[in-house]
């Protein structure tokens, strides 16, 4: 029987689509130096194929001479059972050793292909890390965990293939077709090439045509799964608004869109193995035809016509590969070449070359006519320049829109101001390492967003490796550990996906630990107490002051109620400080910010009114 590829399981690229392609081969190449890691390996697996190739073709030889030693006159004197008892032998032990020799290159080789399949996603892992923020606002994640996936799912497929399918496969037609040559008819040479000519021709065209329709399936298949991800990630929503039929309607289809795809794919599938078997069933049957005529009028004996029709059967499998293998590689390569564009995503911020780790001995930060927009047609910061002084609390407010939480992601270097510096303690953040900056800057954001795992592994994400005293040290200092201890499960309490089974006050006192154990000498809130009600925002509130102390603090706020005791207050508008000044000095200024908290404070009173009537 022909042998069919597996229906092809749906995969590759839905993401970047303007994500330029690579040729086959240049994804292949791409993996030889993961495996040159391991020469010795790759070499001594390639001398094993050698020998089961050279063995699986001695096979026929032997079946011949066992064939032409049993056929007897009548009346030989000869014991039937003396001359064949070595071949039989020989036989026996050449079958052995092509099974031997093809488990031992397994042996050896399995470790290889682990290995490069290990190094690789590793490899992609962290350099989704290292990419910019813009990248990851613009990615979609279930698309992306499947082309990874799919990627790492490729690399057996592509190194076996490649390796130890393609090269064993020439050699044993190399050798058949030799010993065709040399010890029989140049007929059988010819037709067993030319079978092999069209054979190859048409599994090529074939599979380059139905390469289309792969890809056409895998983005369809990635659609869909982002589809899923992103309703399940939204399941509250979805919920709330009673959606749910929605988007089991558009799941379904972007199924409907795949299914399609996949026929086509399985259908082109099915033409390519007709017309390979026509191929090889036409050869075969001329080089049957051939030897029949060979024994008729004695040119060749019996065992002759046994070991061409041995060979061709031989050569009809590798030939039958050949074609799997062939179409193998190119939905491998198409399923792995999404992975190798991430990998070779550009890093939009890096490290300059041997740039030192940044020192902090006081801990102040200063922007220094910093500009700044996510896109080069919307600037959100127009020469921005102010100081927080070491040890100090500086607060940023203004309206929605203003740049506030921009300055977090500047400081931490997730984007690169267009021009201007930042610097700490006046070295500027550009010119050191980017794990030293975030070493040592500590954040409570406005939206925590905690791993599925135990509250203890969330605090103690802070500082990995901190002990189990640490971790309740800093959960007392954020008003969280009576919380914990009262649970069933104290400091091993599952939080859920992204923290959802936690309360907002819970997740920030969780945030503001966290901050803690990192132990760094600059902290940022930003908009720490926004989503929360009065009366948590209050207890939060006494927390930030008292994770504030003796550190320099740079606290965004929209809320000014939460900022009167700052060092120092800047009010934005439009990308640049308009005032700058305490909380009582605004206040006389009569300007923007005594503005702000006279509206803030005329919807509080309303909102209290509302309240006592309720």
């Amino acid at each position: 029987m022909h042998p069919r590829s597996p229906s092809a399981t749906p995969e590759p690229p839905a993401a970047s689509p303007a994500s330029p392609q690579r040729s086959g081969w240049a994804v292949v190449s791409s993996l030889w130096p993961y495996l040159w890691e391991y020469r010795t390996r790759v070499l001594l697996a390639l001398a094993m194929m050698i020998a089961a190739k050279v063995a699986n073709v001695g096979v026929p030889i032997v079946l011949k001479d066992i064939v032409n030693a049993l056929d007897l006159k009548p009346g030989d004197p000869r014991t039937v059972l003396v001359v064949p008892v070595a071949l039989l032998v020989a036989y026996g032990l050449l079958r052995l050793s092509v099974s031997l020799f093809t488990e031992l290159r397994e042996i050896v080789f399995s470790r290889v292909t682990q290995g490069a399949v290990r190094k690789i996603a590793l490899q992609v892992f962290d350099h989704l890390f290292s990419l910019s923020m813009r990248y990851h606002l613009e990615r979609q994640t279930g698309g992306m965990s499947r082309d990874m996936e799919r990627g790492t799912r490729a690399i057996s497929s592509l190194v076996s293939y490649t390796l130890y399918s393609i090269l064993p496969t020439l050699v044993e037609m190399a050798l058949v077709i030799g010993i065709l040559l040399v010890k029989y008819d140049i007929w059988f040479a010819a037709i067993a090439l030319a079978a092999l000519a069209a054979y190859v021709v048409f599994t090529v065209t074939v599979t380059e045509w139905r390469t289309h329709l792969r890809r056409e399936m895998n983005t369809q298949d990635s659609r869909a799964n982002q589809r899923a991800i992103d309703a399940l990630l939204n399941y509250e929503t979805v919920k709330m608004f009673g959606n749910e039929a929605l988007e089991s309607r558009r799941y379904d289809d972007n199924l409907a869109n795949w299914m399609r795809a996949a026929i086509k794919s399985q259908n082109s599938l099915s033409l390519l193995n007709l017309g390979q078997s026509l191929i090889i069933a036409t050869a075969v049957t001329l080089l049957v035809w051939r030897a029949t005529v060979g024994v008729v009028d004695g040119s060749m004996n019996l065992g002759d016509l046994v070991l061409v029709n041995a060979f061709m059967l031989q050569l009809y499998v590798p030939l039958n590969f050949l074609g799997v293998i062939y179409r193998e590689i190119r939905q491998a390569t198409t399923d792995l070449e999404r992975m190798f564009t991430i990998l070779h995503e550009h890093q939009e911020i890096q490290d300059m070359p041997q740039a030192p780790a940044l020192q902090v001995a006081r801990g102040e930060v200063r922007f220094d006519n910093v500009r700044f927009g996510y896109s080069p047609d919307r600037l959100i910061l127009d020469g921005l320049d102010f100081v927080v002084p070491a040890g100090q609390t500086v607060a940023i407010v203004g309206p929605s829109g203003a740049g506030k939480s921009t300055l977090a992601r500047l400081l931490f270097r997730f984007y690169a101001p267009q021009s201007g510096r930042i610097l700490i303690d006046g070295q500027d953040i550009a010119q050191v390492t980017q794990a030293s900056v975030r070493q040592a800057i500590g954040i409570v954001p406005q939206d925590t967003v905690l791993f599925n795992d135990t509250i203890g592994y969330n605090i103690a994400y802070g500082r990995p490796g901190a002990s189990a005293a640490e971790v309740q040290a800093v959960a007392r200092a954020a008003h969280i550990h009576a919380f914990i201890a009262a649970t069933p499960q104290g400091y091993d309490t599952q939080v859920g996906e992204r923290g959802l089974k936690l309360s907002g006050g819970e997740k920030q006192r969780v945030a503001i630990a966290r901050a803690l154990l990192k132990n760094p000498p600059i902290l940022i809130f930003d908009e720490a107490t926004s989503q929360l009600d009065s009366h948590n925002e209050k207890a939060i509130q006494s927390e930030i002051r008292a994770a504030s102390r003796n550190r320099t603090a740079l606290v965004i706020a929209h809320r000014l109620s939460t900022v009167v005791d700052a060092h120092q207050i800047l009010v934005m508008e439009h990308g640049r400080v308009v005032e700058r000044g305490t909380h009582a000095e605004l206040l006389h200024g009569g300007g923007v910010y005594a503005r702000m908290w006279a509206l803030q404070q005329e919807s509080a009173a309303h909102h209290a009114a509302e309240e006592a009537r309720a």
